[in-house]
């Protein structure tokens, strides 16, 4: 007489799948904090002048005092000429000289308006055409603290082949407060961070040939989003 077979599988021990979920969760918490501290500890709390000229210096609009702190490299000689990347289609050279009184004669010489861009990736896109169309090999990327990360990923992925020397401009109320005791510096500093990830991520993909955002100033004119009535804030 055959004995009976249980065919009853092993059965995983209780609560096993809600472990492996809480695990999963705080190990994506732990690598989050971890990457946010890495991020943070690329930006400058204090504005550092470039050790060395570059061929150029590029700004990038949104922020206050990036486009006077541009100006001065270029007084100082640090760079031949300037890019202002990503000014408003309405705003022309004697707008932004009447806010520079002191660089006024910089503006016809040595400044060039870029009215093109209206992202990081498009300030890229557009600083890499100018770089190629005056031979400019080194560029000083002049930009806000929190943004330089980001921006440093866009224009290392762009033109590869540039030597890029950031200059990171510090605002006042990064000065006068720790970024942690103000709630809505915490918040600009989270979006950039996720912002970031999201530039490193992309970059990645396209190192494989995967595009999934072509970007909108490489597009026909007519398919570009409208610009917003001020510079966008990257």
């Amino acid at each position: 007489m055959t004995a009976p077979t249980d065919d009853r599988s092993p059965k995983l021990p209780r609560g096993w799948l809600r472990a492996a979920l809480v695990s999963a969760i705080a190990l994506a918490f732990v690598s989050a904090a971890a990457g946010f501290v890495a991020f943070l500890s690329q930006m400058r709390g204090a504005e550092i002048a470039p050790d060395r000229k570059a061929d150029g210096i590029v700004v990038l609009t949104g922020g206050s005092s990036r486009v006077s702190d541009a100006m001065e490299l270029l007084a100082a000689g640090y760079g031949k000429r300037l890019l202002i990347s990503g000014v408003h289609p309405t705003s022309t050279a004697n707008d932004i000289s009447r806010t520079l009184p002191e660089n006024q004669s910089f503006m016809t010489c040595c400044v060039d308006l870029d009215r093109t861009a209206l992202t990081t990736r498009g300030n890229a896109a557009e600083t890499r055409r100018w770089a190629e169309g005056r031979g400019f090999k080194s560029l000083i990327v002049v930009t806000s603290n929190y943004h330089m990360p980001r921006a440093l990923v866009e224009f290392s992925h762009a033109m590869p082949e540039t030597k890029l020397i950031p200059f990171a401009v510090v605002g006042d109320k990064w000065r006068e407060e720790p970024w942690w005791t103000s709630a809505s510096t915490l918040r600009l500093l989270l979006s950039e961070y996720v912002k970031y990830i999201a530039a490193e991520l992309r970059v990645r993909l396209e190192d494989f040939g995967i595009d999934l955002s072509p970007e909108m100033s490489e597009q026909p004119a007519g398919q570009q989003m409208r610009r917003p009535a001020t510079a966008q804030a990257n």
